[in-house]
């Protein structure tokens, strides 16, 4: 990258106030947790934060539903995309530098916090040539490539696994924020038929949408009073649907639809999950439900299978690679964990002691340390 002219002119802000920049998005798994550190700072330490993303991600919604002040700057994939793609994003990396260090310079945050996605690359470029404190926050076992850049630059670094902690300085296992009330769902009780949970994101998941029709009518016959619940997103919601139907399946036994927005509920309600392995896993320990991780094939990095082997080695989740989806397969790995109670507890203790609550208030206690607050 060519040497950019800062300037001279960039001192921290001199007000009472503590002002915090948040940089990055793309997906939800990006978002959710960066508006949740932002919500924290703002409503328990009345900082006042400011996000910088891109008008591709969906931090453009989220961000202004949730009353936060959001500026946009160019920058895209350099990962699994086009070598058209690769050169556009370079091209415009600079620029987005450079934007960024405009937006820092009128802003003037104490600490600037990079939460991965296409905003985050530029953004901490830029605090790190302004000698701004900066704070990575990276959920995966893996960081993707813009933590890997930035890692041994960074001020301090806020993971989820202890494995993580060797590509970052001054990292620390702070967990993923999850919503408190998941910590704490009552247990499922002895004799109540069983409940399938399967989720993916705001987008579904096709693997699940195109596999999960073909084995539902089979499945609830082999397993006594099972019910099923199935997100899948808006695009493929009608057809999904449509295909349960068609399936023969007890339709008071199964429920398909876009989003479920009650999670805590859905969770607590649920005794295995079939669900992708990003930012979910933390959720899945944190409720200490039993789950079978199907990991998004083309996830940057490959992060969501080294995610999901780390529930798998510590026995709280079973996995299966997306190659290997089959009806057969899908079948064989449900209806096992479905009528094996004993096998469920098991998991279910596993992954209770993954899970990591407090994870807000360390991340923001983190940022609050940089600032010297």
């Amino acid at each position: 990258m060519p040497t950019i002219n800062v300037g001279s002119g960039f001192s921290p802000n001199s007000a009472s106030q503590l002002k915090v920049m948040i940089a990055g998005g793309g997906t939800g798994g990006h978002v959710v947790p960066a508006l949740a550190i932002g919500r924290e700072l703002r409503d328990k330490h009345s900082v006042e934060v400011r996000y910088i993303g891109t008008e591709r991600g969906i931090e453009t919604k989220l961000v202004p539903e949730a009353r936060f002040p959001l500026e946009l700057v160019r920058s895209g994939q350099l990962k699994n995309v086009s070598v058209a793609t690769r050169l556009r994003t370079m091209l415009d990396l600079p620029l987005g530098v450079v934007h960024c260090i405009r937006l820092m310079k009128e802003f003037r945050p104490q600490v600037v916090v990079g939460v991965g996605g296409y905003a985050s690359g530029p953004a901490m470029m830029a605090a790190l040539l302004l000698r701004i404190p900066t704070l990575v926050y990276e959920p995966n076992a893996v960081p993707g490539m813009t933590n890997r850049w930035v890692g041994k630059r960074v001020s301090a670094a806020a993971v989820n696994f202890a494995q993580t902690t060797r590509y970052f300085r001054n990292a620390q296992v702070t967990g993923v924020p999850v919503r408190p009330e998941i910590f704490t769902l009552p247990p499922r009780p002895d004799g109540v038929p069983p409940r399938l949970l399967v989720t993916a994101g705001s987008n579904g998941a096709l693997v699940f949408n195109e596999t999960m029709p073909k084995i539902v009518a089979q499945l609830l016959d082999e397993v006594p009073g099972l019910t099923i619940v199935h997100q899948a997103g808006v695009r493929r919601l009608e057809q999904t649907r449509a295909e349960f139907a068609a399936s023969g399946a007890d339709t008071a036994r199964w429920s398909v639809a876009a989003f479920l927005t009650d999670m805590p509920q859905q969770y607590a309600a649920a005794d295995v999950v079939l669900a992708r392995s990003g930012s979910t896993v933390a959720e899945l320990c944190a409720a200490g439900k039993p789950s079978l991780l199907v990991p998004f094939a083309a996830a940057a990095d490959d992060h969501q299978r080294k995610n999901a082997e780390v529930l798998v080695e510590a026995g709280a989740a079973e996995m299966l690679l997306q190659r290997d989806v089959t009806p057969e397969t899908l079948l064989e790995h449900l209806r096992s964990l479905l009528l094996n109670p004993a096998r469920r507890a098991e998991m279910s203790h596993h992954a209770r002691s993954l899970a990591k609550p407090g994870a807000l208030e360390r991340i923001a206690g983190m940022v609050l340390q940089l600032a010297g607050k």
